[in-house]
């Protein structure tokens, strides 16, 4: 595959625009999966440090408000992708470069799957519980029958055994791990472990892919996807857990990106 192709130079994260204070990378999905694709292959038998993706929401850009030690840890990635509709729309108004798409991992995981079948790239899938996690290898190999995989767990395990797991997947060397503990647990992870996991190609933190992939948890209809409601539908049917986090949440990021975006 020719980097020149994916839009971006190799081993780099594609150009970025400034968002909430967060620097987001302005590939669309296509070239964000070429990217990724592009990155894994070429890592093979490099032995070096994994290249690290992660994304950005409306919770995120709080979070990072709130905690500069989170905001730290999420400006050592590589690569930031905008995995919120209403930030996508707000940066036509507040950057001069606007971000080009919602990059959601939910939906960039079927565009690095595909090219993946095709490249010969192995997966990692790494978080939730041993039945959401082995559900979502089930689906996603049925939908991409070739793809590879070089291993999964769940994310529960002891803390004395997280060093074994984690020197178990560098062992099995994935070109790309999924990690599955939502924010910011899954960032404190990649900083932990980092180092240890080379020979890993890509590092992707993933949020909650495994229960949508499984289909323990359902996506918003279309509309309210492209209508950056996705937020709204999730709440309806988590209302317990979600409506106190978005009322907390939305108002701060809104802010973020009003005053902190260029």
């Amino acid at each position: 595959m020719d980097s020149s192709e994916a839009g971006i130079e190799p081993l780099t994260g594609g150009p970025v625009t400034i968002i909430g204070g967060l620097p987001i990378t302005t590939l669309d999905r296509k070239a964000s999966a070429q990217g990724l694709v592009e990155i894994a292959l070429r890592a093979r038998g490099q032995g070096q440090r994994p290249f690290y993706s992660t994304s950005a929401n409306g919770q995120v850009i709080a979070l990072a408000r709130h905690d500069p030690a989170f905001r730290a840890l999420l400006l050592e990635a590589d690569q930031i992708h905008p995995d919120g509709m209403p930030m996508v729309r707000l940066s036509s108004l507040v950057a001069r470069v606007p971000l080009r798409e919602r990059v959601a991992t939910t939906d960039l995981i079927h565009d690095v799957a595909r090219l993946a079948e095709r490249a010969g790239i192995s997966f990692y899938f790494l978080g939730g519980t041993a039945e959401v996690n082995a559900a979502a290898v089930e689906r996603i190999r049925q939908a991409y029958p070739a793809l590879a995989f070089a291993g999964a767990r769940s994310g529960y395990f002891a803390p004395d055994e997280e060093i074994a797991i984690v020197d178990e997947i560098a062992r099995l060397r994935p070109d790309i791990l999924w990690i599955g503990f939502g924010v910011p647990l899954e960032q404190r992870f990649v900083a932990r472990h980092i180092d240890r996991l080379r020979g890993v190609g890509v590092i992707k933190t993933s949020g909650g892919l495994f229960d949508f992939l499984s289909g323990r948890n359902s996506r918003a209809p279309q509309w309210m996807q492209a209508a950056g409601l996705e937020w709204a539908y999730r709440t309806m049917l988590e209302p317990r857990r979600l409506l106190g986090r978005y009322l907390r949440t939305n108002l701060v990021a809104l802010w973020q990106i009003l005053r902190h975006s260029k």
